[in-house]
């Protein structure tokens, strides 16, 4: 299994070393590995772990806050998919499945808000860019009179 440091985490991820530990502070990301001195050491699963984060960040326009319960919501399916994993039984594989639907629908509802904000960020835009262009035609029909 091959190690990273933080410096070769970073690039690969397009963040700041200071942007890592950060995340790992406020607890966005899990504390890797470290070696006797200190040294942050990541795994494979490290650096796609961080790259999940930076897409929810960076794609759906999280807030820090945001960032934190969607990390956890996908924490929490990848435990019950395990658990999941573990069963044999019929009706608890069933009780598995439905505590997944419903983490599922978090992280859906996650999004769902998110969608709405950009949404009314965009109708607002173009009620503005309507309103500009009602000004053009206006102002380019008094051009005609002078």
């Amino acid at each position: 299994m091959s190690l990273y440091k933080i410096d070769d985490v970073a690039k690969e991820c397009g963040l700041t070393k200071r942007t890592i530990r950060y995340y790992e502070e406020i607890g966005v990301m899990p504390s890797p590995q470290r070696t006797d001195g200190g040294t942050r050491l990541y795994t494979r699963e490290d650096i796609d772990y961080l790259k999940k984060v930076v897409r929810a960040k960076e794609v759906l326009g999280f807030s820090l806050q945001e960032l934190h319960t969607y990390v956890a919501t996908a924490d929490a399916l990848n435990e019950q998919r395990f658990d999941y994993q573990q069963t044999t039984e019929v009706r608890e594989r069933i009780e598995k499945l439905t505590k997944i639907e419903a983490t599922l629908d978090d992280q859906l509802q996650l999004i769902e808000q998110k969608l709405q904000s950009i949404h009314a960020v965009q109708e607002e835009l173009e009620q503005l860019r309507e309103r500009v262009q009602n000004g053009i035609r206006r102002l380019e029909g008094h051009e005609d009179d002078t």
